[in-house]
């Protein structure tokens, strides 16, 4: 009887053990993704400094770590003129993280802004 629990307690305190280190590393390779995606749109706005009419339709390993890489699409004129969407995706460890922004393009110097930037789920 006292070696059952003994054998129940062991079980319980490695399955105990082994969620703790999967909730850690999971939340390590969620910020390492969301890293990475930042990377992606970083990438793509420095593009369009050089260039305000880069567009591509899409592209993987802008931004790459072991085990990951950014896959990013710059649409021009979208949602609107003079507007720039990016989108950048990026998935580390099985953990995904998706950021799209808006930068805003002036038709007269070219200049580009940050009109938004948001985490999509």
């Amino acid at each position: 009887m006292i070696g059952g629990v003994m054998v129940f307690v062991g079980a319980a305190v490695a399955f105990l053990a082994t969620t703790f280190i999967d909730s850690g590393y999971g939340l390590q390779s969620s910020n390492l993704a969301e890293s990475v995606a930042t990377a992606g749109v970083n990438d793509a706005y420095l593009h369009l400094v050089r260039n305000s009419s880069f567009a591509i339709a899409t592209t993987t390993g802008f931004a790459s770590v072991p085990g990951g890489s950014a896959t990013v699409t710059v649409t021009q004129g979208s949602p609107t003129a003079g507007q720039v969407m990016v989108f950048s995706s990026a998935t580390v460890g099985g953990r995904t993280r998706k950021i799209m922004a808006i930068f805003l393009v002036a038709s007269s110097t070219g200049q580009v802004t940050i009109g938004s930037w948001q985490d999509v789920q």
